[in-house]
């Protein structure tokens, strides 16, 4: 899977593995709808020719819940988000991501300091 990194939300899943109990039951939760719903969106709104990058576009939730790795597993992905010397870039992961880090963080700070 094409790697896109978001430094915000380490800082956040670091901070994640010392919270409370309740903390720990939800979090995973909140990464899971989180990852789906950018997953999805990256789907739409990426550019389709032949279909194989948006089928590509998946996610993989780490054993701990507290992050994902979401991307396409198709290795010109990341020309396609980033354009070459030759192409424009025709982001769709950052697009995707900005749209629902607001939701992710809103939920964190709303949840429960148990």
């Amino acid at each position: 899977m094409a790697s896109f990194e978001f430094d915000g939300l380490q800082v956040i899943a670091s901070d994640m593995k010392n919270a409370g109990k309740k903390a720990k039951r939800l979090v995973p939760l909140i990464v899971a709808k989180t990852t789906f719903d950018i997953e999805a969106d990256a789907k739409i709104i990426v550019a389709v020719d032949t279909g194989n990058l948006m089928g590509s576009i998946g996610s993989d939730i780490d054993p701990d819940g507290l992050g994902s790795t979401i991307g396409p597993t198709a290795d010109y992905g990341r020309f396609i988000e980033k354009g070459t010397d030759v192409m424009p870039a025709q982001p769709f992961m950052a697009p995707a991501f900005d749209r629902r880090a607001p939701g992710f963080v809103q939920a964190i700070e709303q949840m429960p300091k148990l």
